[in-house]
């Protein structure tokens, strides 16, 4: 892995705040798809830049960008004599598509329109920390992609292999904009379901308007990332567990309250956030008829779009950000993607693990609204 170099402190801020520190180094060369090119600015210099945000607490983030560009501070208030503004009510819904119910979550009336979408094993409960503040200022939508949470789950077999593929999300999200949203979005997402905001952006552009991509997947399984020793006993591996029993008697070891809080508290930095109420909306949803079936059919699933083949191909801006403690994604290989020219900034999460949205959200909130606000 590569080593980050010595951090150089950006200029000093025009407010000052105490206990904040603000970082940026260069990108570091990306190690693991060797054939795409790191994209650079005029005369050479790397388009965005690696930052460090760091504060005194969780509770009080800051984001702040190079001199050239100032931006005002975003930061949480803790003074309890300030005026509380109250948060919208949170609304399920079911939406039709492709004659299967697709559940999803909706809150505020005004503002531009954000669609938070989960990853792996998540559905839209995973944002509950983010949709009532989010939607102070902005129409909030979350959405349980086909296959997840409580949307329905139709059997692999019966609808084909090439159903559950980031072609198939990315076509569901964009249509969800157009009948739901009803208007372009801003796509925020977690690990795989940063590579269907994607996807769903290259196929149709003008739908959204910019990405925020929380540690997202980095796909080190897919075929080709795989080395090449290990290619036959991983597709021997995927077709055990997908074609014998062997598959669903490995789900039901994992899809138990015990195994979901430990595999919860290995991406969780902060294991005090693994609550009883995340292992729950973790879990239920996954002992729904057909949930093993999706479950095998997605980690069978080698093939695809990785996240630095669509990244070059994104029209609008993206906003990458990184817990600096996640053991899946390590932040180390992240990095590379500050090198995109779409990638405006990339932002390393002190203390946080895979899930920046739940672990973290008096961070990750503040980030979502600013970049929203200097794109709308």
């Amino acid at each position: 892995m590569a080593c980050a170099a010595a951090p150089s402190p950006l200029p000093a801020r025009r407010s000052g705040t105490a206990a904040r520190v603000v970082f940026a180094v260069g990108p570091h060369p990306p190690r693991f798809y060797g054939r795409f090119k790191p994209s650079t600015a005029t005369g050479g210099a790397p388009r965005s830049s690696l930052r460090v945000v760091a504060s005194s607490s969780k509770a009080d983030p800051v984001e702040e960008r190079p001199a050239v560009a100032p931006l005002p501070d975003v930061a949480v208030s803790a003074d309890a004599s300030s005026p509380v503004v109250p948060q919208p009510q949170v609304s399920t819904g079911t939406w039709k598509w492709k004659g299967y119910n697709i559940r999803y979550q909706y809150a505020g009336t005004s503002g531009p329109a954000l669609v938070l979408i989960h990853g792996f094993g998540a559905n839209s409960d995973h944002w509950r920390k983010n949709i009532p503040v989010l939607a102070v200022a902005h129409r909030v939508y979350a959405i349980d992609l086909i296959g997840y949470g409580y949307s329905d789950k139709p059997n692999p077999r019966e609808v084909g292999e090439n159903f559950y593929t980031f072609e198939t999300w990315g076509e569901q999200l964009n249509t969800f904009c157009a009948e739901v949203v009803q208007s372009e979005a801003f796509f925020i997402c977690n690990s795989i379901g940063g590579v269907v905001g994607l996807q769903a952006a290259v196929m149709e552009p003008k739908k959204c308007k910019g990405i925020v991509l929380l540690d997202i997947s980095l796909r080190m399984l897919h075929i080709t990332k795989q080395p090449w020793f290990g290619k036959p006993f991983i597709k021997s591996f995927q077709s055990l567990l997908r074609n014998t029993i062997v598959g669903k008697l490995f789900f039901n070891a994992v899809a138990t309250p015990e195994s979901v809080k430990n595999i919860l508290c290995q991406c969780y930095h902060d294991t005090s956030a693994v609550t009883d109420e995340l292992v729950q909306i973790i879990l239920q949803p996954g002992l729904d008829p057909g949930a093993v079936d999706v479950f095998l059919e997605f980690i069978c699933y080698s093939g695809g779009p990785l996240p630095e083949e669509l990244l070059p191909l994104v029209k609008c801006p993206v906003l990458v950000a990184w817990g600096e403690k996640d053991p899946w994604e390590p932040v180390e290989l992240g990095r590379a993607y500050a090198s995109f020219d779409t990638v405006e900034d990339f932002v390393v999460l002190p203390d946080v693990g895979h899930c920046p949205q739940d672990e973290a959200p008096d961070l990750v909130n503040p980030l979502v609204e600013s970049f929203v606000q200097r794109h709308t």
